[in-house]
């Protein structure tokens, strides 16, 4: 039930925007499709940021944490080979 509502209200912002468009005027518009207009503007520029956020990061993330887990490895090694040498 909710999809239906949710599709219907995407296409009649859709439809508000087309309109604001043709007539080019925002202005002229209900206030409560102004209002509608404008949060989903904000929350599809929030979507982008937060897109953007996360491939940024992303990549400098698994690179650290290759670092980290290539520092670990060389330390067990170091590590095993002077059990080894104490034992003999």
């Amino acid at each position: 039930m909710a999809t239906k509502r949710g599709k219907a209200a995407r296409s009649n912002v859709k439809k508000a925007a087309a309109a604001a468009k043709r007539k080019k005027t925002i202005a002229h518009l209900p206030k409560k499709t102004r209002t509608a207009l404008s949060k989903q503007a904000a929350k599809v520029a929030k979507q982008k940021r937060a897109t953007r956020k996360t491939t940024k990061n992303s990549g400098a993330k698994k690179r650290s944490t290759k670092k980290a887990s290539a520092k670990k490895r060389a330390t067990t090694k170091r590590s095993s080979k002077k059990r080894n040498s104490r034992g003999s």
